[in-house]
């Protein structure tokens, strides 16, 4: 390559930021998963030297507690456009259409859900969010106290997602018995069988495992029913 063609090829591309480098952490991870983002297919993505990242990342722990950021503030974009009241008993509506927003959000991002309860440090954007759905229950007439209650009670689901009881793996192929769990229905009956009747077949909203549209939206509208009765 000549230089004036890599002088002209350079002056095209957009500088390089740490933006840059998150967004194209969350593009490389929407095709193939968190795992595929390393420094060296970000910089090949990026067309740029893998040593001149980190002028903007130190490591690939910033690249994913920075990509929390991304998509937490994504969320709060989305969630900012809202207009429902929540003052007495519309908080319920209000909080509902806050966590099912946050979660079509995720649901363009699937693998952010894990990647969000492997950081140990909390993102500013995911406490801006919190303090929102807060916010909401205090309009609605919740003590603090409630209020924190209501958190813990909510987990993960407060922001779009179920936290999973078990992974048990890709499992056998649609209309066949899995193996592993044949063996264990002498042990384990109650379990078995419950597992062997039920089928998730939303592919399309479904986050994990366990995690699809039906079974979420029941376990929140539970847990929302619950606190607007102690409200």
């Amino acid at each position: 390559m000549s230089l004036a063609t890599r002088s002209k090829r350079t002056e095209s591309r957009p500088a390089l930021s740490r933006d840059r480098v998150l967004r194209a952490a969350i593009e490389i991870a929407d095709e193939g998963g968190i795992a595929a983002v390393t420094m060296r297919r970000l910089a090949e993505s990026l067309d740029a030297e893998a040593m001149s990242l980190y002028h903007h990342v130190a490591n690939k722990e910033q690249v994913l507690d920075g990509v929390v950021d991304v998509i937490a503030a994504e969320i709060n974009e989305a969630v900012g456009r809202l207009t429902l009241p929540a003052r007495g008993a519309a908080w319920r509506s209000a909080a509902r259409e806050r966590i099912l927003t946050a979660r079509r959000v995720l649901l363009r991002h699937r693998w952010a859900a894990a990647l969000f309860e492997s950081r140990s440090a909390t993102s500013p954007e995911v406490l801006l969010y919190f303090d929102g759905l807060v916010g909401i229950m205090r309009d609605g007439g919740f003590s603090n106290d409630l209020a924190h209650h209501a958190m813990h009670a909510l987990g993960s689901r407060a922001i779009g997602f179920s936290q999973e009881l078990f992974t048990p793996g890709a499992g056998p192929a649609a209309g066949e018995p899995d193996p592993v769990l044949a063996g264990m229905a002498g042990r384990l009956p109650h379990l078995v069988g419950m597992l062997a009747e039920v089928m998730h077949d939303d592919p399309d909203s479904t986050i994990g495992w366990c995690d699809d549209q039906a079974e979420f939206e029941f376990g929140l509208d539970l847990l929302l029913d619950g606190l607007d009765r102690r409200r």
